[in-house]
This record gives structure tokens, sequence and C-alpha cells, in this order.
């Protein structure tokens, strides 16, 4: 990785930061694995590093704020999938 490459990545992970510190920061949000479309989910997988890079719909790796009490109605589970 060269040194562009690794700023870009740093400053995608701050700004992924950013936005979950202040979405978790409120108690009405679940975190719903299994319920993200393509491009729309919220922050880092293993597989990538950052919000909106979703590769399919609703990977169970991949996770979206919803509100409290909707991901199981969804189809999602409110747990990450075992590894």
């Amino acid at each position: 990785m060269n040194k562009r490459q690794a700023l870009i990545a740093a400053a995608l992970a701050t700004v992924c930061a950013t936005q979950a510190g202040g979405v978790v920061a409120a108690e009405d949000k679940d975190k719903c694995y299994g319920v993200a479309k393509t491009g729309q989910n919220d922050c880092a997988t293993a597989a990538h590093s950052c919000a909106g890079q979703a590769k399919t719909d609703n990977a169970t790796d991949e996770w979206k704020y919803v509100p409290k009490g909707t991901c199981e109605k969804l189809g999602g589970k409110t747990t990450p999938p075992a590894k």
C-alpha cells in the first residue's frame, strides 16, 4: 500500500468512526445484520473499510442501523454472524 492509499484508508476509517459514533449514541436504534441493500450498509466489515460498500443485498455480515425493535421484523438479526 502506498502513502496515498494509506492516507485515503485512514480518512475513510475516520469518517466511518465519526458517523458510527453519532448513531450509536442514539438509544432508539439497533445494529441490524442481514438487512442492508447493496451499497447501503452503515459501516465496515472484514471485506471492506467503510459504509456504502456492501456488494450484495442482505449479506449476513453487513449491517444497518434500524429503529429499535424492528430488526427481526425486517428479517435481520441483532447479533453478528459466527466467524
